[in-house]
């Protein structure tokens, strides 16, 4: 169980260093986004480079930071009934869970999407429109975003079982969530 904790760990750490890189992207994205208005309102300019790559670094926030709410408990999700319920319960329906639904649907969409994203990247797809950027790196990330999420699921999962188990106490992190 250990080894296993330890793999959990390394996961964890990275879901973390890459949710601080999407903090910083999320600053980008922003200043892009007002950047691309002012040039488009105030200059009459505008771009599909500058437009695609706002889209894409918001594409990018959503697909890579999926793990990262996964580890950090951030997910939407309505607590009428789980929040009152004892952490034993909790770990008990979050085990199931992503046993039975996030590990399925995320190796599902890798799966599925693996042909789409290397049949772009062989062609080396780009936007139809002017100007437009390449489209096979955003493909390429959504599997890298999922392949995140299998792998922060693979972790809850390692501390749920050591959780019920009893060799892994979970922590409260924000009034509710699991460390």
């Amino acid at each position: 169980m250990r080894l296993l904790l330890g793999l959990a760990k390394a996961i964890d750490v990275l879901s973390e260093g890459v949710g601080r890189l999407i903090a910083w992207l999320t600053l980008l994205v922003a200043l892009l986004s007002a950047g691309n208005a002012l040039m488009r309102y105030g200059l009459s300019y505008s771009s599909n480079a500058y437009l695609e790559a706002q889209w894409y670094m918001f594409s990018l926030i959503f697909l890579l930071g999926g793990a990262y709410a996964l580890k950090k408990n951030a997910h939407v999700r309505i607590d009428l009934i789980y929040g009152r319920l004892s952490q034993r319960t909790q770990a008990w329906i979050d085990l199931l869970g992503t046993l039975l639904f996030l590990i399925p649907m995320a190796l599902g969409v890798l799966y599925l999407a693996w042909p789409w994203a290397m049949t772009s990247l062989a062609i080396r797809e780009t936007s139809p429109d002017a100007g437009g950027l390449p489209r096979w790196p955003i493909k390429l990330a959504l599997l890298l975003g999922f392949a995140l999420l299998a792998l922060q699921g693979l972790s809850e999962l390692i501390k749920r079982i050591a959780f019920l188990a009893g060799v892994y106490a979970l922590a409260e992190e924000k009034g509710r969530g699991v460390e």
